[in-house]
């Protein structure tokens, strides 16, 4: 699923391993996060939502083709 993480972590000036210790994951995994490799579970991401300042569905984009 595609994901606006990396560019509102850098709006903010987070670090992967600073957002990564604030949701309290490693930085491997936001990593993954931001490359398309890895889907967060819902916990993680109203987790990294709410550490970003956005709702969950300005976090993630959702479109009819991911089905």
């Amino acid at each position: 699923m595609k994901n606006n993480i990396k560019t509102l972590r850098k709006a903010q000036k987070f670090s992967q391993d600073e957002l990564a210790q604030a949701a309290g994951v490693t930085r491997q995994t936001i990593n993954a996060i931001e490359n398309d490799k890895y889907d967060p579970s819902l916990e993680l991401a109203f987790k990294l939502a709410s550490i970003l300042l956005v709702r969950v569905d300005e976090l993630f984009l959702w479109h009819k083709e991911n089905l």
